[in-house]
């Protein structure tokens, strides 16, 4: 269920166990939230790679750059012919024509894909923060 304030939109799609159960385009395991949240800077996928399965197919982006963040399991990430461990804790950002898979080793592989469009961030949050006064329940 999904809920809709003024700023701000809330779903919850239970335990990152069920990715499984989410197919995007044939692929299983890929959840794509950014339409769902209404996202208007960046695509955010949740993912969950089964172990010893692998991508499908190698891809690159023609604008966006990737961030991959590693939640748990294990594999290997592949990019411009080059290959690497990665695991819970791995960060990695893939530029847009960067050739990109993955497999997952002898666990699944659960990561977080977050695309923007490369060199269209002006400000870091220590600049674009605003520190507010207002105070919530648990302050």
């Amino acid at each position: 269920m999904t809920t809709r304030g003024n700023n701000y939109t809330l779903t919850d799609i239970g335990s990152l166990k069920n990715l499984l159960n989410h197919n995007f385009k044939g692929v299983k395991g890929k959840y794509f939230i950014g339409n769902e949240l209404g996202l208007s800077g960046s695509e955010v996928s949740l993912n969950c790679l089964p172990a010893e399965q692998a991508a499908p197919f190698v891809h690159a982006h023609k604008k966006n750059e990737e961030l991959y963040i590693f939640i748990s399991g294990n594999g290997k990430f592949f990019v411009d012919g080059e290959e690497f461990p990665v695991q819970e804790g791995s960060l990695i950002r893939v530029a847009p024509s960067a050739e990109r898979a993955w497999t997952a080793g002898d666990k699944d592989l659960y990561f977080i894909c977050i695309q923007a469009q490369e060199d269209s961030l002006t400000q870091a949050t220590s600049e674009d923060g605003i520190r507010l006064e207002t105070k919530t329940s648990w302050m």
